[in-house]
């Protein structure tokens, strides 16, 4: 059997859940991966009977729901606040948007979210960490290790607590590894995994989208962390071959802008060599759903959907049970 093919809802946070159901049933998929926004997934009303309401929400249309995603309330746990966040968080965790106290308030909303995931039941929590040496990623003056490592024993700190409470629940936290975020290619994540002592509860949500136009190996990554990889997310980037206006870092234009580097595109439409991706899940045994972030500037988002459903059901396949070859010995 295949795995799950999901839709994850962070894209389409401005329609009512129930509305979203109906269109991802009729786009082809299995179930939704839940973000905590919109009305899709509120952690501050995810009792017991909100959680049983939302899974029979789901089942009406024949869908299941294997994860939920808290990025927006992630990031804020690490970052250094300014305004940008207050634009992301509820307004119970911004509240006054003193830097601390916000930091503060999102960590505990993420042991929040892994109590509701555990009512929910599931075993997985998509999202961010922040980050407070992202902006030392290319500095000038130079940085110093030291400060660096400030920035993981920060990540420590931080997250230890939060983790040490989804170990309690059987519940695993999975980071979508990502620039801005504390781990961001196979070395950062490395050092990652090495500041919080190899927490059991920490993994990763691996999406080559956010590997492939930096350079990073994306299909090593998966080897690389083959007992972290704890969900999938299916999202596909294009990225030039020849000199354009705004390279990597992106010019401060805005994603779809003409003469950038690189841009997010719908599934199959991009530079992502998902057969070896596919290949590799398979390799480590990873059972869990392919979740399709949609993401694509120039495409209809609708349109989007339906075609990568069945493109990522297209790539999928179980592996090999036997050697290709056992045939040919004699018995």
């Amino acid at each position: 059997m295949n795995r799950p093919v999901t839709l994850f809802t962070g894209q389409w946070a401005d329609l009512k859940l129930e509305e979203l159901c109906k269109k991802a049933r009729d786009f082809g998929y299995d179930g939704l991966e839940l973000a905590c926004w919109g009305d899709h997934f509120e952690v501050n009303k995810a009792d017991a009977a909100y959680c049983k309401a939302k899974k029979d929400l789901l089942a009406k249309y024949g869908l299941k729901v294997y994860a939920i995603s808290n990025h927006l309330v992630g990031q804020a746990v690490c970052d250094r606040i300014d305004q940008r966040h207050k634009s992301i968080l509820p307004d119970y965790i911004w509240a006054d948007g003193y830097p601390e106290k916000v930091n503060q308030r999102a960590a505990q909303e993420m042991i929040k979210t892994a109590e509701a995931a555990a009512r929910l039941g599931v075993e997985v929590v998509n999202g961010f960490t922040g980050s407070s040496i992202w902006h030392l990623i290319y500095s000038f003056p130079p940085v110093t290790q030291a400060m660096i490592d400030e920035g993981y024993a920060d990540f420590a700190a931080k997250w230890i607590p939060i983790l040490d409470r989804f170990k309690q629940l059987g519940v695993k936290f999975a980071l979508e590894a990502h620039p801005t975020e504390i781990a961001f290619d196979i070395p950062s994540a490395e050092r990652a995994l090495k500041a919080i002592n190899n927490h059991p509860a920490f993994g990763f949500n691996f999406d080559p989208s956010h590997f492939g136009y930096q350079g990073v190996d994306y299909v090593k990554f998966i080897f690389t962390f083959a007992d972290r990889i704890f969900h999938s997310h299916m999202k596909d980037v294009y990225w030039s071959d020849v000199p354009v206006d705004a390279g990597v870092f992106g010019g401060h234009t805005d994603f779809g802008s003409k003469g950038r580097y690189w841009d997010f595109r719908s599934l199959g439409r991009g530079k992502i060599n998902f057969e070896e991706v596919i290949r590799a899940l398979n390799r480590i045994g990873y059972k869990g759903p392919l979740s399709v972030e949609w993401e694509d500037s120039g495409m209809d988002r609708e349109f989007g959907a339906k075609e990568a459903a069945a493109f990522v059901r297209k790539m999928d396949f179980p592996p090999s049970a036997v050697a290709f070859d056992a045939a040919f010995e004699k018995k």
